[in-house]
């Protein structure tokens, strides 16, 4: 079997779990997504018309290497940052042209995002890592608790930029175990941005960002968690 053939027959089995997991309603999406920096004959384009929706329940996985534009395009689904053209939509509503406290409203109710140096412990639940700064405040335990669950509550996305890029194997296990118990007891749709192609192959699709003028493209794994080629039309 070629890898072009095997890597749509894994990519069409991923799309069929997910399939099965989720509403079908498009929670988020990104349309024609650009970053370019600089001007005139000095531009850095980073993306380029990059198009993407995330349906309701689902965990998708961006594979690239560390520069590909992943965390740029994560910082434009969070409204961290803008792009140069393009729209991100929440619920079918876009979310450029928003004022400065709807978008931060955005930013703190929907988005969970993860950084990649999130320090997070994986022998703690998803509450206890939220709660954390509050007890290191001096809130007792119970309330710490009650307002991290509340919080967890509130966000409709998770996106995690590299949350294992930092750890050895083992712990990079422990702490993507952590975010699936938090996309799954908490029903978000999450995007997690990777280059472990092994951990990426646990989420229920898997796409990757072409170096240069970036685009989406499907990515198939093999057995062994390695990618492969596969462009999706």
């Amino acid at each position: 079997m070629n890898d072009g053939k095997a890597a749509t027959m894994l990519t069409d089995a991923q799309e069929g779990r997910t399939n099965g997991r989720t509403s079908g309603r498009v929670v988020l999406e990104a349309r024609e997504l650009r970053k370019v920096y600089g001007s005139g004959g000095a531009q850095l384009t980073i993306l380029a018309g990059v198009n993407l929706q995330l349906a309701e329940g689902e965990m998708v996985a961006i594979v690239a290497p560390s520069g590909a534009g992943k965390s740029t395009l994560l910082h434009l689904l969070a409204a961290l940052d803008t792009p140069t053209s393009g729209t991100v939509y929440f619920d079918a509503k876009p979310i450029d042209g928003r004022a400065d406290a709807a978008l931060a409203e955005f930013r703190n109710r929907a988005v969970g995002f993860v950084w990649q140096r999130h320090h997070l412990l994986p022998d703690f639940t998803a509450a206890e890592n939220v709660a954390l700064p509050l007890l290191l405040r001096g809130t007792p335990l119970g309330q710490a608790l009650e307002t991290a669950r509340g919080w967890l509550k509130e966000a409709a996305v998770l996106l995690a930029d590299e949350p294992t890029g930092d750890l050895d194997e083992q712990n990079a296990v422990a702490v993507f175990e952590l975010i699936e118990r938090l996309h799954r007891t908490h029903r978000l749709t999450s995007l997690i941005a990777t280059h472990n192609a092994a951990l990426a192959g646990r989420c229920d699709r898997v796409v990757g960002l072409e170096q240069g003028v970036l685009k989406l493209r499907s990515v198939g794994l093999t057995k062994g968690g390695t990618a492969l080629g596969g462009e999706k039309s």
